[in-house]
């Protein structure tokens, strides 16, 4: 009985990857940040905005290359990949919030108040895109570590983990879970449900708070006062 269980595992496995954690939210959520980047005026890009969207379509084409075809994995190369991917994205999107609110606070011609409320709405829904994406790749891991049977070493502690009228030993956070605390964080500038365990969870959510309250706070208010 217990041979024939351990053989089955890795078709268990496969099946819980695939129907609880699809990997086409993720690259859909990606291509719809990079969409945001390439709506945005040159004004507000990194040289051009076609240059970090270029690249960060080169590294999602890697993906499947750097990625194991193992339901549980873990790949060096792979992490590394997703890594850059998101940190040239988020630090691209954290230039552009820099430019619109230098812009704002020396009182320069930043085009009119449409164009800085539209920059800043769409600098704000990229942020929330981006850190959902690390929130997703970096707790117990990534996606799949997460999968293993084991408890994994959790940086984000959710309601499922605790709650005793939802709580089930095989639940594991999916990439719709991770968006959902990166939408929060980003409105209340705080965790709400979900609570940051680790450390590096502590300071990502810290990033991603001051990122969206300048957003919010500075760029929209100010455009909004000079609308006309």
């Amino acid at each position: 009985m217990t041979s024939s269980k351990q053989s089955n595992m890795p078709s268990i496995l496969r099946n819980k990857h695939h129907k609880t954690d699809p990997v086409w939210h993720v690259q859909i959520a990606m291509l719809i940040a990079i969409g945001f980047q390439l709506a945005l005026p040159n004004q507000f890009s990194v040289g051009s905005s076609f240059v970090l969207p270029v690249i960060e379509l080169l590294l999602i084409i890697a993906l499947p290359i750097t990625t194991p075809r193992q339901p549980v994995y873990k790949s060096l190369a792979r992490r590394v990949n997703v890594i850059a991917l998101l940190s040239l994205a988020g630090l691209g999107n954290i230039y552009s919030l820099g430019v619109v609110a230098n812009e704002l606070l020396k009182g320069g011609q930043v085009s009119n108040g449409r164009t800085l409320i539209t920059a800043a709405i769409n600098i704000y829904l990229t942020n929330l895109i981006i850190f959902a994406l690390l929130y997703w790749e970096m707790d117990g891991g990534g996606p799949g570590e997460r999968q293993q049977i084991a408890k994994y070493e959790q940086d984000f502690l959710f309601p499922q983990h605790q709650n005793e009228a939802y709580k089930h030993p095989e639940w594991k956070p999916t990439f719709t879970d991770y968006l959902y605390v990166s939408s929060t964080n980003a409105m209340a500038f705080s965790p709400t449900d979900t609570m940051p365990m680790s450390r590096r969870a502590k300071i990502l959510m810290l990033a991603q708070a001051t990122v969206s309250l300048i957003a919010v706070a500075l760029v929209a208010a100010r455009a909004v006062n000079i609308l006309r």
